[in-house]
């Protein structure tokens, strides 16, 4: 999986494995200790393989684990703890390191402290199967280092047929709903609730390109998700003279409560509802204006494929058209984390539009609109229109 998705660079040399971990013991839940664990997996079976990771190139393997930051895409810490170097010769001290069973805080005592500053320089790959997800901090600092990097926020073992796919299918769907997202200006987007009351979004995508998700990160400087499987962009924010058009009113249905959302230029201004989570959104909206930032439109790939939702937003959204509130800037967008209260403050959310996430809410249609006038249908009725 490594050598397909990591296609070997002459400057690969080291790899490292991140997890982040619970600081209270109520913290921590089931999924994450066994994402702990099969990350710890990886790890030992790399390491005593090293052998056949020197045929793609890697000299090292390193296990990092550091305190989690309380929120998804929010900035890793400033310190983190490394497993030290292994002798070849000496695979067995591998025994001494935690137990990822437990609350890994020994850690601190038996791994070494790291910068994040050297970590970044040191490493040219990592694997990141985390509980809050590393990848808007990993793109926006792989622009500086140059590092290659698979976020796996919230990744589970039910997750692993995603890694078994034809890669090179998925990566063919995404580029080609690049080739008709690219010179799009707009998007509109209409869609019912009960089968009723129609809404419609339009989403202003001047001044933007698309980015693809397709299990290959060949390049210098690349991250995004494993599994892969999409296609998304950033709508225009009104950075320039002129202002963003997106504006419309969104449906989103939370735990079987669906709250509107009232969009002008490209942010949530109201949320109408008179539900518990409607007051908890408008709370949220309050605290934090920059979560009500439109910060990605998604075409997910993989429904074709056999797959089915996990109720884990990494596997997800993969499964078809998803919209993200809040951070932006690792997707080529504006906001970022000067734009909220406090770096733990910083969410990017996605809101999966499939019928086992959103029964009550249907994607009646996604059209694209071009320069000229001329329009496509791109999606109907949750599916894509055109033949892929």
């Amino acid at each position: 999986m490594i050598g397909q998705v990591f296609p070997p660079l002459p400057s690969d040399q080291s790899l490292a494995i991140l997890v982040d971990f619970p600081t209270e013991v109520n913290q921590d839940n089931l999924p994450w200790k066994k994402r702990r664990e099969l990350a710890y997996q990886w790890y030992e079976g790399l390491r005593k393989h090293i052998s056949t990771i020197g045929l793609i190139g890697l000299e090292k393997i390193h296990f990092v684990a550091y305190e989690n930051v309380g929120s998804n895409n929010a900035d890793l810490p400033d310190f983190l703890y490394q497993s030290e170097d292994v002798p070849e010769s000496d695979l067995s001290n591998l025994d001494n390191l935690p137990n990822l069973l437990r609350l890994p805080f020994s850690f601190k005592e038996t791994g070494k402290k790291i910068s994040l500053h050297d970590l970044l320089s040191n490493h040219q790959i990592f694997l990141c199967p985390t509980e809050y997800s590393t990848t808007a901090p990993l793109k926006v600092a792989a622009r500086k280092y140059g590092f290659r990097a698979a976020t796996m926020g919230g990744f589970s073992l039910d997750m692993l047929p995603a890694l078994r796919l034809d890669f090179d299918e998925i990566n063919r769907r995404v580029c080609l709903l690049k080739t008709k997202l690219d010179p799009a200006i707009k998007a509109k987007v209409q869609f019912s609730v009960e089968k009723k009351e129609l809404y419609d979004v339009s989403f202003d995508l001047r001044f933007r390109k698309a980015h693809i998700s397709g299990g290959r990160f060949p390049e210098r400087g690349s991250v995004g998700n494993l599994p892969s499987g999409e296609t998304y962009i950033v709508p225009y924010e009104g950075e320039q003279k002129e202002s963003s058009e997106t504006q419309g009113t969104l449906p989103v249905e939370h735990e079987g409560e669906v709250v509107l959302y009232k969009i002008v230029a490209n942010r949530v201004v109201k949320v109408i509802g008179e539900g518990s989570i409607a007051k908890r959104e408008r709370e949220a909206l309050h605290s934090e204006p920059a979560y009500g930032n439109i910060a990605e439109l998604g075409f997910g790939v993989l429904r074709d494929f056999g797959l089915k939702p996990i109720n884990e937003v990494l596997l997800d959204e993969k499964l078809g058209f998803h919209i993200a509130f809040g951070r932006s800037d690792h997707f080529g967008g504006q906001v970022g984390v000067k734009d909220f209260s406090s770096p733990d403050k910083v969410v990017h959310i996605d809101w999966v539009y499939i019928p086992e996430t959103q029964p009550k809410v249907e994607v009646i249609s996604v059209t694209l609109v071009f320069p000229e006038g001329e329009e496509e249908v791109l999606m109907e009725r949750g599916k894509y229109y055109f033949e892929m």
